[in-house]
């Protein structure tokens, strides 16, 4: 059982969904968010480990994380807030990764991105919201000065291939802009991610033609912009991860924009 729904806000470019979920789901996360388990008790494997998250629980994610639910004790509702990335990435020091995927109900260090998720659901005004939006991305800017629990090169393979997805990426590139040898990166890569870095190219590469989509560019022109070889192998991708064709896709971002 699966329910999302798009809650309405003052503040243009802001997204706040709530979800009811009982899938157990795989994927990378394309932009910066914040969000709170409402009901329910969920198990989900993220930043090299396993967390559990109930309610009360703010969740922490930024473009390239890794996100694989292990669990769900009951259907599992959870309200979700995407960042704007342009703000984030004022306030954010370059090179900085957000090092707490999770803080507790009782976490002071919470209380920014409550206030955000509370004012969203209640519809308040948009300078409110504004307000609340930039108190939880200098909050998010914080946490990211912690200690990160991805090692160094695999922080810099993430940075890498995240800065290159439209170019043909090798193995030795790789290992050599992380300054370890390949062998040892790839298991590094694969127990901290949760996948190996092939796999994790492709979500961000679907990801980010999912972002080109929304945007109003054509199915046919999004592959090479991705670094996909041709059309069939984003469709073949794309279906498998989002379920549906690249140019179903976009039809449907494209009617939810038409004006009514």
């Amino acid at each position: 059982m699966d329910r999302f729904t798009e809650l309405p806000v003052s503040l243009p470019g802001l997204h706040v969904v709530r979800g009811t979920t009982t899938s157990l789901h795989t994927g990378v996360k394309d932009r910066y968010g914040v969000g709170r388990i409402e009901h329910g008790d969920t198990e989900w494997w993220g930043s090299g480990r396993v967390w559990r998250s109930a309610p009360g629980c703010i969740l922490v994610k930024q473009p390239g994380d890794v996100v694989r639910h292990l669990a769900h004790r009951g259907p599992t509702t959870f309200t979700a807030v995407t960042l704007p990335t342009h703000e984030v990435a004022q306030v954010q020091g370059e090179g900085k990764v957000v090092a707490i995927a999770q803080l507790e109900a009782n976490d002071q260090r919470a209380a920014p991105f409550h206030r955000l998720i509370n004012a969203a659901c209640a519809g308040v005004d948009r300078l409110s919201l504004e307000v609340a939006v930039a108190e939880a991305v200098s909050a998010l800017a914080v946490i990211s000065n912690a200690h990160p629990d991805y090692s160094r090169p695999v922080r810099r393979a993430m940075e890498y291939i995240r800065g290159r997805l439209g170019d043909s990426i090798t193995l030795d590139d790789l290992a050599d802009y992380s300054d370890l040898d390949k062998f040892h990166l790839c298991r590094a890569f694969r127990t901290q991610i949760g996948m190996p870095p092939h796999t994790y190219l492709t979500h961000l590469r679907v990801a980010r033609a999912k972002e080109l989509l929304h945007r109003g560019v054509r199915a046919s022109d999004v592959a090479p912009q991705v670094g996909f070889y041709d059309q069939a192998q984003l469709t073949h991708h794309f279906r498998r991860l989002v379920g549906t064709t690249p140019a179903r896709y976009g039809k449907s971002r494209s009617v939810r924009r038409a004006p009514s």
